[in-house]
């Protein structure tokens, strides 16, 4: 698995207003976590993701509310791919560890 590439809608974490989040889709996280490499602090997974024409390196953490993977999205990739809370974000994903 070289990448992983799917949409998910943008959504803001409860506890802390000023994060945002996209989630894995559940049926990907067996995947991704069978194709990383070792999980790193808080059981990370170091990745490399691609939102329009923005790329960054970043990890995904499991959400074990969810059952899945939660990416965070900064506020800089937020304002230069004009994303708003709710909206459907396509996410190229790359294991950097795999």
């Amino acid at each position: 698995m070289d990448e992983i590439t799917f949409t998910a809608p943008l959504w803001r974490a409860e506890a802390a207003d000023a994060w945002r989040f996209v989630s894995l889709p559940v049926e990907l996280a067996d995947l991704v976590r069978l194709r990383a490499g070792p999980p790193r602090g808080f059981g990370s997974l170091r990745v490399e993701v691609t939102v329009g024409a923005t790329t960054w390196r970043t990890s995904v953490f499991p959400d074990s509310r969810r059952g899945t993977y939660m990416l965070p999205m900064k506020k800089s990739v937020r304002q230069a791919e004009l994303l708003e809370d709710d909206d459907d974000v396509t996410v190229v994903l790359r294991l950097i560890d795999a």
